[in-house]
């Protein structure tokens, strides 16, 4: 590319733009030539597109065909009223699902990550996706870069692009006035999206936004073939299982029915109905609107959803892996005493970690937040002249200072990794030689602070000669000028947020890098079980069965890596545990990423909040523990769905293809069966706010293809009994018709199906766990309209007639006795296939 090629100057005049940024308005015009900084950007289609995807389901396509076929043979009503049926289906699915994805993409947009960006000359928030060419951004520790972009100005930037080369380490970045020999992610002066910024500060102008990135490519290839989530994995086979079950019996019907010398075109039309009677095809919306409204209802908590399948995956956990630090405690500092190599009161380390954290340009921990808090005399007048930024390996870091012509370095981080790099230290008065007895006596002083609960780093430093141009290897021969101890307390009520995910079958797992003395010390004060401790030392040395067998019996990990928590995270999903992580910084992303469900902060870093799949907009166990409650809630209104799917539909499929053998007519018109599936459909528009049994509640939950199997041939064939029962009293008791045979099975099939849904929604006894209103409105609504059209004008169009008031004394016999009995059969189904 071009203007990457040239210098400062002309890179700017090139892009059209200035150090000063671009004007609003042309920001605002380039935006509308080149669209939204979006690598696969969301196709958000028309009302009419979308009315037209909700509609493209095959077997409405074969409908409205046979619809039309019958218009041309001259049945011009049957046509009529099958196109309005298969409409007001899709014209149902099509708002709910509409609405509830709108509702969505709202609370997406409140989560939507931001950049720093001059315009109008003065620095502000805005939208990653409203970035365009010329645009000049702020870089800083933690932040995504959103888009490819030449550097005006850096200090101390260090970028980590493994994303793009693979390379685990982070690179340094340059802001280089001159002519480029790469354009590539080797080169020094260019930072590219994708990639996230460990260190440091800089300014850069963006001259690739989008596709046009050179990430472009291969995010728009990895975002066409997402992982497929466990949620989306049981739609899967429970979609097959419907499926295989449907064409075998529909095929079998339509052939009995041409073999017994009736009208082809009526049994197509009849088997065709009865297959889309029979499938689920309202699940889509069902689905979606029961997550959309969980989505909703775990905002009002608090909790923001990323992706609708997560809010699945996020009931579905059993184990939580998170840090100690803004976890079970607050993360905010406060400092406790500054002192000596051997723990005696002294001013000298914090003197020199104030230097330290007043120069690194890295994020800011809430240790550098305590010292900078503490006023320092005697640190005017330095100048950093170089530095050696955090790393997760080191754990420490390292910059160069000056004043006067004299060069000092200094170095804070973990005590056991700084004290192995000094060769000499400061106690008392004077500066002396380590040797084992001194060692172990300042290696005794940092155990000792630490059982008591601080947390504590070690400050050392070197005069050196040289200002610039030191690497890791320079980290030693330091004299230890001594600790700095923190006090982090427990968060309040942190120990009863813990009981209760507990109590809902989740347990938590403790994996810090804080050293274990520490750790146990906090573990004990809220509740976890510290008596075994692994550390990352160990894991080392352990392979992956090894590492699973421990993960599964160990509660806390400390001193651990990046790498080895993604490590614990791998092995406790091998094991077959459901793991929800819960992080904040840079070092967190890889394992919100492996987990099943990434969980982040609001004011997490940008990488981080990218990696996960929900955002807790407080960082509080109670808010997380409230999502995964409506998390099972959600999912628990979908398996209702799904369990009256394979019990009543699959009923009426068995007892349709034993009428297509016995009778002597077709058992329920076509145009009956697509109302009846209407009815029935739309009584069930209100699961998604029906009331979840207690114990549902408090077990994860996941996807249970057998209790989706069993249900469909245990209660299924109940149903269809009942349907036989029914064939035989209105043909040789009531000695109906074929038009009140039609309008009888009608009616009892509509009431059995529809009010079973009290007693299959719940696993306790119907009367226990409550019905919402909306959910008994509509059932009992769908019923009512049931009942009444066969006395309405549109009863002949629609092939009913007028029932007995002996009829309806029957009907109530057979709803109460059927209702009865699936209540005691739902019983053992359920508490065979539920977890207990």
């Amino acid at each position: 590319m071009k203007a990457v090629e040239e210098t400062l100057e002309r890179v700017l005049a090139e892009l059209g733009s200035s150090k000063e940024g671009l004007s609003s308005n042309e920001a605002d015009r380039r935006l509308r030539e080149s669209g939204f900084n979006e690598l696969a950007a969301a196709k958000r289609n028309t009302a009419i597109a979308e009315f037209i995807v909700a509609s493209a389901n095959p077997l409405i396509v074969i409908l409205l065909v046979a619809a039309a076929a019958s218009a041309f043979l001259g049945e011009v009503a049957d046509a009529v009223i099958i196109t309005a049926i298969v409409l007001m289906s899709s014209g149902l699915n099509f708002w709910q699902t509409y609405r509830s994805e709108r509702a969505v993409r709202q609370l997406r947009e409140q989560i939507a990550p931001t950049a720093t960006v001059r315009r109008d000359g003065a620095w502000r928030e805005l939208q990653r996706k409203l970035l365009v060419v010329g645009d000049v951004i702020r870089l800083s520790a933690g932040d995504l870069v959103p888009a490819d972009a030449r550097l005006l100005e850096a200090a101390d930037l260090h970028v980590q692009q493994a994303a793009l080369t693979g390379e685990s380490l982070p690179a340094e970045k340059l802001a280089t006035d001159g002519r480029l020999t790469s354009c590539g992610p080797d080169c020094q002066a260019l930072v590219f999206l994708g990639t996230s910024i460990v260190s440091g500060t800089g300014t850069a102008v963006l001259y690739a936004t989008g596709p046009n990135t050179a990430f472009g490519d291969i995010v728009e290839r990895l975002a066409a073939r997402p992982e497929e989530t466990e949620f989306e994995r049981g739609m899967r086979r429970f979609g097959m299982l419907i499926l295989r079950t449907v064409v075998f019996l529909v095929f079998f019907i339509l052939i009995v029915n041409i073999s017994a010398g009736r009208d082809p075109l009526q049994s197509l039309l009849f088997s065709v109905a009865l297959a889309v009677g029979l499938t689920p095809e309202f699940l889509p919306m069902i689905v979606t609107v029961t997550l959309a409204q969980g989505a909703v209802r775990m905002a009002r908590e608090k909790v923001i959803v990323k992706h609708l399948s997560s809010i699945q995956n996020l009931g579905s956990i059993d184990v939580l892996c998170s840090d100690k630090t803004g976890t079970l405690t607050s993360g905010s500092m406060s400092l406790d005493a500054s002192l000596d190599a051997f723990g005696n009161s002294s001013s000298r380390a914090l003197w020199l970690a104030h230097l330290n954290s007043s120069f690194q340009t890295g994020i800011k921990s809430p240790l550098d937040v305590a010292i900078l808090a503490t006023a320092m005399e005697g640190t005017e007048g330095f100048e950093k002249t170089d530095e050696l930024p955090f790393d997760f390996e080191r754990r420490r870091v390292s910059v160069v200072i000056k004043k006067d012509g004299d060069l000092r370095f200094i170095t804070k981080g973990a005590p056991e990794g700084i004290i192995d790099s000094c060769s000499t230290f400061e106690a008392g008065q004077g500066i002396h030689d380590f040797d084992d007895a001194s060692r172990a006596r300042c290696l005794e002083t940092f155990c000792t602070l630490s059982e008591r609960g601080f947390r504590v780093i070690a400050v050392a430093s070197k005069k050196v000669s040289q200002p610039a141009g030191f690497t890791t290897a320079d980290e030693r021969d330091f004299t230890l000028a001594g600790f700095l101890t923190f006090a982090d307390h427990a968060i309040e009520g942190v120990s009863e947020s813990l009981e209760a995910l507990r109590r809902d079958g989740v347990e938590v797992k403790i994996l810090t890098g804080d050293n274990e003395l520490v750790t146990r010390h906090i573990c004990s004060q809220v509740g976890i079980d510290g008596g075994r401790i692994v550390l990352g030392s160990e894991i080392e040395h352990m392979d992956e069965p090894a590492l699973a067998r421990v993960a599964e019996h160990v509660n806390v990990f400390a001193r651990v890596s990046p790498a080895q928590k993604h490590r614990i995270i791998h092995a406790l999903r091998t094991s077959g545990h459901v793991v929800g992580c819960l992080g904040d910084g840079i070092n967190d992303a890889p394992s919100l990423h492996a987990a099943d469900v990434g969980i982040s902060v609001a004011g997490a870093v940008d990488v981080a909040r990218e990696a996960s799949d929900i955002v807790l907009l407080e960082r509080r166990l109670s808010v997380l523990h409230a999502g995964i409650v409506a998390g099972r809630k959600s999912f628990g209104n979908v398996l209702k769905y799904l369990l009256m799917g394979t019990s009543s539909n699959f009923g009426n499929m068995f007892s349709m293809a034993g009428a297509a053998l016995l009778l002597p007519f077709l058992p329920m018109l076509p145009i009956q069966i697509l109302l009846n599936n209407f009815l029935y459909d739309f009584a069930q528009i209100t699961i998604p706010t029906d009331n979840i049994d207690p114990s549902y509640i408090r077990r994860p939950q996941r996807w249970n293809i057998g209790l989706i199997r069993n249900f469909m041939l245990v209660i299924g064939p109940v149903s269809s009994v009942y349907d036989f029962l029914t064939f035989f009293v209105l043909l040789h008791f009531f000695r109906f018709g074929e038009t009140l045979f039609h309008t009888g099975w009608f009616v009892e099939s509509l009431a059995t199906q529809t009010l079973v849904l009290f007693v299959i929604r719940t696993v306790e006894k119907p009367w226990k766990n409550k019905p919402s209103v909306p959910l008994v409105i509509t059932t009992l609504l769908v019923v009512m309209i049931g009942i009444i059209l066969p006395y309405t004008t549109v009863a002949d169009r629609l092939g009913l007639a007028p029932l007995s008031r002996s009829y309806f004394v029957f009907l109530v016999i057979v709803v109460v006795s059927y209702l009865m009995i699936v209540e005691a059969v739902k019983g053992k189904v359920m508490r065979r296939f539920l977890p207990a």
